[in-house]
């Protein structure tokens, strides 16, 4: 019974812990290290342009006569020298309740997809 005192005493007793001294067994040495990052960008581009009200025309050996000009419903175009050559372009171009006449909607949707690769070089001695 002594014996299994001592032994569990022996066991259970603090002890110190020793370490041997590493002394490398290198003199000079490189590392390589490389590293790939790759990036993707979704872009959404959604733009509206907004222009004002237009009515307007322009011709050669044109006249228009009319209360409100060629604003109004009454407008006549006629030629003004007969036999001769005319031409007539009339643009008319109508707002909204706000005033607003949308002229372009631009819809652009996009993937930009990038690669980056760094290679680094350490050299060492000792």
């Amino acid at each position: 019974m002594k014996t299994l005192w001592i032994s569990l005493f022996l066991l259970l007793a603090p002890t110190v812990a020793r370490a041997n001294q590493v002394t490398p067994a290198f003199t000079q040495g490189s590392m390589n290290a490389t590293t790939n990052t790759t990036q993707t960008v979704t872009e959404v581009i959604n733009q509206k342009v907004y222009g004002g009200e237009l009515k307007s025309w322009s011709g050669t050996n044109v006249t228009a006569t009319g209360n409100d000009g060629i604003t109004g419903n009454d407008t006549v175009f006629t030629v003004t020298t007969a036999g001769e050559d005319f031409q007539l372009e009339t643009v008319t171009r109508l707002a909204d309740a706000n005033g607003l006449v949308l002229m372009e909607n631009i819809d652009i949707n996009r993937t930009i997809n990038t690669t980056a690769t760094t290679t680094s070089l350490s050299v060492f001695s000792q």
